[in-house]
């Protein structure tokens, strides 16, 4: 797809690497709708980056507020053929621990946020890329969605978010097989270590020890990595239904 003809959604977007992602759309030449929770912080972004960019606070887990994003897309750029998703949470609690079992609201918090809600966005904006006419190759839209590294190599802790993000994975190939009619894309990006703000919160020498891990390069990834791989992404017709680990070939070991 041409990113210059590109409108893209993407959640998350205020910041981190969904923030990175609207920057590489619209450095490209494409416009893009930043779907956040964060209200000041997205509107504040879509202000700074001109008048390529809408902002629109939303929930991924809402059919209501997604629709309504969707339409902003179509009000402002005349369509959608681009979604990337971000969004999500991070959870952090042993199966079974001295304060007891893993909370079951906690997990299914996290499902809900993080693979549901990703589900939510995907069939929304495939409903609205079907209604686009047919570029080159027959395509009319291409998703992003976002696993991790830890949808293979869970970490003590992570059993919610690694099913989480274990079925971003697995869906991955049959909704890519499903869409195909449509000449609808879909891959993902499962990121490694990232410098993202749930990771700023750390201290500067557990930021150290996690960086130290990556075999090269021998630091933390950069969002703009990311956004550069999304629009790769977005741009390469030919990319379907595929997995990409974006992780300095790091294999994360237990703890």
């Amino acid at each position: 797809m041409n990113i210059q003809k590109s409108v893209a959604l993407v959640t998350g977007g205020a910041s981190g690497l969904g923030a990175a992602s609207v920057r590489a759309i619209v450095d490209g030449g494409g416009r893009a709708v930043i779907v956040d929770r964060d209200a000041a912080t997205g509107a504040e972004l879509a202000k700074s980056l001109g008048d390529r960019v809408r902002f629109c606070a939303a929930d991924v887990t809402s059919e209501e507020e997604i629709r309504k994003a969707i339409a902003v897309a179509k009000e402002a750029f005349g369509g959608l053929n681009v979604a990337v998703n971000c969004a999500g949470v991070g959870v952090a609690a042993k199966t079974m621990s001295k304060r007891g079992p893993f909370p079951l609201e906690l997990f299914r918090k996290c499902i809900e946020v993080n693979l549901v809600g990703t589900f939510n966005v995907i069939r929304l904006a495939a409903e609205a890329m079907a209604e686009q006419a047919p570029g080159e190759d027959g395509e009319r839209g291409v998703i992003v969605n976002t696993a991790s590294v830890a949808a293979f190599e869970g970490q003590i802790g992570q059993a919610a978010y690694s099913a989480s993000k274990g079925g971003v994975v697995g869906m991955t190939l049959p909704i890519a097989r499903d869409l195909s009619g449509y000449g609808i894309r879909v891959n993902t990006i499962a990121p490694g270590l990232f410098n993202t703000p749930m990771l700023a919160m750390m201290p500067e020498e557990g930021r150290q020890k996690l960086a130290s891990q990556i075999p090269f390069p021998h630091r933390l990834g950069e969002p703009r990595e990311y956004g550069q791989l999304v629009r790769a992404i977005v741009e390469n017709t030919m990319l379907n239904g595929e997995t990409i680990r974006l992780d300095g070939a790091i294999r994360m070991q237990p703890a």
